[in-house]
């Protein structure tokens, strides 16, 4: 499918997405499969992304531009969200992203950090030894990072295996 057809796509499917509350966070043909995310700010629900998947459905099975078989995925972008678009970095800044992009040698290699700015033709990144822009036509692929390290338990002060002293009273 060629990205003039995603568009046409995309340009079917947004009022649907908008009539829910929801917005296209991207749209993509992968083999014979048809990836609509979806997002809103606070997350998506599965009873939403149902809701949408059966509005959805009968009006590509109408369109001329998806002949032949294909799978239509309604998801959300998750906690890990592929970043493709320049709007993808822009709602990602202040998070940890990991991006694997040509280097100036030519070398792919990946980079893992705060993103702090993006632009259309640039992101840049804060590492632990400064900061690093990579240009936008260099990034083979993005995604954030979420941290799933456990939480702190509660109540535990900053130094574990000291005891606490007790009130005198």
């Amino acid at each position: 499918m060629v990205p003039d057809r995603l568009e046409t796509i995309r340009d079917v499917v947004e009022p649907v997405a908008t009539a829910l509350g929801l917005q296209v966070y991207d749209l993509v043909q992968a083999g014979p499969a048809v990836r609509l995310i979806l997002d809103r700010p606070g997350g998506v629900d599965v009873d939403t992304l149902e809701e949408a998947s059966r509005r959805v459905a009968p009006l590509l099975e109408d369109m001329d531009d998806l002949s032949g078989p294909y799978t239509l995925e309604v998801s959300s972008p998750g906690v890990e969200r592929t970043l493709r678009t320049p709007e993808h970095f822009t709602g990602a800044i202040d998070c940890i992203v990991s991006v694997k992009a040509r280097g100036e040698d030519g070398v792919m290699e990946r980079v893992r950090g705060v993103l702090i700015a993006a632009d259309p033709t640039k992101i840049t990144i804060r590492l632990e030894d400064g900061e690093r822009e990579i240009a936008f036509d260099a990034i083979d692929q993005a995604r954030t990072v979420f941290d799933w390290s456990p939480a702190p338990k509660p109540g535990k002060g900053s130094k574990p295996g000291r005891a606490k002293k007790e009130a005198v009273a």
